[in-house]
């Protein structure tokens, strides 16, 4: 058992792995990654979908079935990925039960062509929650201005949401408030609140991606001086923004009702950029209660060589503020950048997600075999 992971843990940081795949599940390696490195939750995104598709056989049966049945394509993605999402909550369900639902969380994304589209989000949310059927499920949905009501009407229905693709801090804001405002809906509803659970994830590395395209551009002295900064400021100052919201009155009530706090979870933590140090946005984003989801090649780096030294959040907030003045200052223009982030971020999904229905359509027929 990795005793680095183990600190980690016992500094309040919940550690996901942002993985899964019909393989890593056939041969028990979730199992092995749970009690060997800490692992206590899983993530999910069409990428990682469409990537464990196309490698290997492990689909291959089910796929067969679906071919037989003439299922369509988009019906194929969803029962294919449901599986993998069930199977996965099974695994984890001991660190559910065992945390009082605090972690043991598997989550899968509403189709990301919905992004824009909040009833047809719900919809989704919907029928992804019944075909999984487990306690254990967290269903994505993207920050968008149209998901923000979506994550509200979800949670009012008593579905618990990962609230994903979040870059920037008023965003953000409005996420807390959509998650507010959906557990006053489901307490009305007459929901028990201790049985929804939310986390916000707040994506890290391509902050830093972005910003540092922009600081290369402008190519003075100065903006090299603040490169490779913006992803650990930014995450910081929302870590700031949540301990303001949730200890406001309007949190307190709902506290009081039985409600469980929406965690901030660091997505995007693989750092993009060589020359950085890989566990980066691990050991510079510890805090209390917060979740941190890595690619595996991450994962095995903190364990190999991290140095979770405690809280680096919480004391940082002046540090954060005064690195974000100076990109304004040097001309980056973080409206500008966030904005950008978001639209890529969803286009970046949405090619994943046809790159996975074209990958099960072509399965679907080569199971099917050649036509009468």
């Amino acid at each position: 058992m990795s005793e680095t992971l183990k600190r980690l843990s016992d500094q309040g940081v919940s550690i996901w792995l942002d993985d899964i795949s019909r393989e890593r599940l056939r041969t028990g390696n979730l199992e092995e990654l749970v009690k060997d490195k800490h692992v206590v939750g899983v993530t999910s995104n069409p990428t990682i979908f469409a990537k464990a598709l196309s490698q290997g056989s492990a689909y291959d049966g089910q796929v067969r079935d679906l071919a037989v049945r003439g299922v369509d394509v988009e019906e194929a993605v969803r029962a294919i990925t449901a599986y993998d999402i069930r199977w996965g909550c099974d695994v984890l369900r001991p660190v559910y039960d065992s945390t009082g639902g605090l972690d043991g969380r598997v989550s899968l994304e509403v189709d990301p062509r919905l992004a824009h589209e909040a009833e047809r989000t719900v919809a989704e949310a919907r029928a992804l929650w019944w075909m999984v059927d487990r306690p254990n499920l967290f269903i994505k949905i993207p920050a968008t201005e149209a998901g923000l009501p979506a994550i509200t009407a979800a949670l009012a229905e008593g579905i618990s949401v990962n609230v994903t693709l979040i870059f920037s801090l008023e965003r953000y804001a409005g996420v807390i408030d959509a998650f507010f405002a959906g557990l006053e809906q489901a307490k009305a509803n007459g929901h028990d609140l201790s049985t929804i659970a939310s986390v916000a994830s707040f994506f890290v590395s391509r902050v830093d991606t972005e910003i540092d395209k922009r600081l290369d551009k402008i190519g003075s002295p100065e903006a090299a001086a603040l490169r490779s900064k913006a992803g650990v400021a930014n995450a910081r100052l929302a870590y700031a923004l949540y301990e303001e919201k949730f200890g406001s009155d309007r949190w307190t009530a709902l506290r009081d009702a039985g409600a469980r706090p929406q965690r901030p979870l660091w997505a995007s933590t693989g750092v993009k950029d060589p020359n950085l140090p890989d566990t980066l946005y691990v050991d510079q984003l510890i805090a209390p209660d917060t979740v941190n989801t890595m690619p595996e090649a991450t994962l095995d780096a903190e364990a190999d060589h991290g140095d979770p030294a405690g809280d680096a959040v919480t004391g940082a907030y002046d540090d954060a503020r005064a690195h974000m003045a100076a990109l304004k200052d040097a001309g980056v223009d973080y409206d500008d950048v966030v904005r950008v982030l978001e639209e890529e971020g969803v286009e970046k999904f949405e090619a994943s997600w046809k790159q996975l229905l074209g990958t099960v359509e072509g399965e679907l027929k080569k199971q099917a075999g050649p036509a009468a």
